[in-house]
């Protein structure tokens, strides 16, 4: 399996390490099967994105690779790279245009039986409460400019005190829901502008909302302390910071292409443009950033909400009855500033999750209280025929990955490729087929999400589980999708 243009050896049975050469800093490591590892090879870009992220200044242990890896803007889809906080440098490549994208799952009451009957006007209502596709929008009333600033600044909670959800929501949101790092001022107009109407809504390519079944489980004690059992009707929910993240790191790739020439940051990719986190530009983005973090856990937490008003209406039940109730809420694309282990001692370092998912052990103080004896939710989509996964966080990861593990499938097809795969098919009847009722904005959106398109899920979420970085507790059946 050796590649004469990457040093690779096989560390355990899923693991490689890239060694360092030229002016790499620290050593790459993937983890990924041998068969994944065999196509890696092959393709060689996302593997050389490994390499290139190896190369940032404050870079700590490994620049990192999950089993989900593919080719990204600077950064791999599935990477992560932990740069020390003092004397290291942030890039929004390591974040990704879309700012928080990450995931949502809430529980109800209901069993697979109650549902099936009305299972077509549940996806129809559901499609029309929550706006999908490009530029969808007016989920709710459209914020003031003022009221933006609260969303971004104070996150989650605001919109809990307008009545979207409950106040116990916040202890099982990532960071409650809000990074206080974040500032307003550092947010463009044209951001701002893009913002104003955009919460409660999916957007589109890979977001979902998914009514699924809890079809299997693998760990009863941590499914217990999720709240999960067999035949459970679920809802997983996939959306980010829209249109307002993704201006927010248009504007800030632009800052740090400039900010790279100017504190002479010697850099093998200019997608990986970066500033040291302690300059005004690195200071501005971080503030940026965290603002459109907050927009998205807000936007997650505005779209379950108008799920659960739906759920009541068509069931015709009141909310103790439905009992429709947040399991966790956890980013996949951010730069967080932590505390981590690095050699003999404790750092404070940059981590850059780009496709990745934060994966506490059991006992960390950032957990809350009723998951702390079985570690931080872990919530992994596959695609939209298959099944999605819940795991939990392990000691492992946190010593290995910054307590880090994978965030999805990892697409085979380009979208291109998929919808050329597509022609001709009735995707939606197909699925249907196989009981999974599916509502989108256009066929071109089906297409370019036909399962097909993505890598088997239960591959991934087998290469961390096998590597003890995160731990299988429950696999998740769709049976009713909206998409953009």
């Amino acid at each position: 399996m050796k590649n004469p243009k990457i040093p690779i050896k096989k560390i355990d049975e899923n693991l490689y390490e890239i060694e360092p050469f030229g002016d790499m800093r620290v050593a790459g490591r993937v983890y990924a099967s041998p068969e994944m590892m065999e196509g890696l090879l092959e393709e060689q870009a996302p593997l050389q994105q490994v390499i290139n992220v190896a190369h940032l200044p404050g870079i700590e242990k490994y620049s990192l690779a999950m089993p989900d890896i593919h080719w990204g803007y600077g950064f791999p889809i599935g990477g992560v790279a932990a740069t020390d906080w003092q004397e290291g440098v942030i890039s929004p490549g390591g974040v990704g245009y879309d700012i928080n994208c990450g995931m949502r799952l809430a529980t109800t009451s209901l069993r697979e039986d109650e549902v099936k009957k009305r299972l077509d006007k549940l996806i129809q209502e559901l499609f029309k409460a929550i706006p999908t596709g490009v530029g969808s929008s007016h989920a709710i009333k459209k914020l003031s400019k003022s009221d933006l600033k609260k969303v971004a600044q104070e996150g989650v909670e605001w919109f809990i005190q307008q009545g979207y959800g409950k106040a116990e929501d916040l202890e099982v949101i990532e960071e409650k829901g809000r990074m206080p790092f974040a500032d307003f001022s550092a947010v463009s107009q044209r951001a701002i502008e893009r913002g104003l109407d955009q919460l409660g809504t999916l957007g589109s390519g890979n977001h979902f909302l998914e009514v699924d079944v809890v079809d299997r489980i693998y760990d009863e004690q941590a499914a217990a302390a999720l709240g999960l059992f067999k035949g459970q009707i679920v809802v997983l929910i996939h959306s980010g910071s829209r249109g307002f993240g993704y201006q927010i790191c248009d504007d800030y790739l632009k800052v740090m292409s400039k900010a790279a020439q100017k504190y002479h940051l010697d850099l093998p990719d200019r997608q990986l443009a970066a500033a040291p986190i302690q300059s005004p530009e690195g200071q501005d983005y971080f503030a940026a950033m965290s603002c459109a973090a907050n927009f998205a856990w807000s936007n997650r937490q505005v779209i379950m909400d108008l799920a659960r008003r739906v759920f009541k209406h068509v069931f015709n039940i009141s909310d103790a009855n439905l009992q429709f109730n947040l399991v966790y809420d956890v980013s996949h694309n951010i730069a967080k500033k932590e505390t981590h282990k690095v050699g003999d001692r404790e750092k404070t370092v940059c981590v850059h999750r780009k496709g990745a998912t934060r994966a506490l052990a059991p006992g960390h103080p950032l957990l809350p209280e009723k998951y702390r004896a079985v570690g931080q939710p872990v919530l992994i989509p596959g695609d939209m025929g298959r099944y999605s996964f819940v795991c939990i966080g392990t000691q492992k990861a946190m010593e290995e990955t910054f307590g880090s593990t994978c965030h999805g499938a990892g697409r085979l097809l380009s979208r291109r490729q998929a919808k050329k795969a597509g022609a001709g098919r009735n995707l939606i009847k197909e699925l249907s087929a196989r009981g999974i009722v599916v509502q989108a904005r256009g066929k071109a959106t089906v297409a370019e999400e036909m399962p097909e398109a993505y890598k088997d899920v239960q591959s991934v979420v087998n290469v961390m589980h096998q590597s003890g970085i995160s731990l299988k507790v429950a696999r998740l059946r769709p049976i009713g999708v909206i998409k953009g």
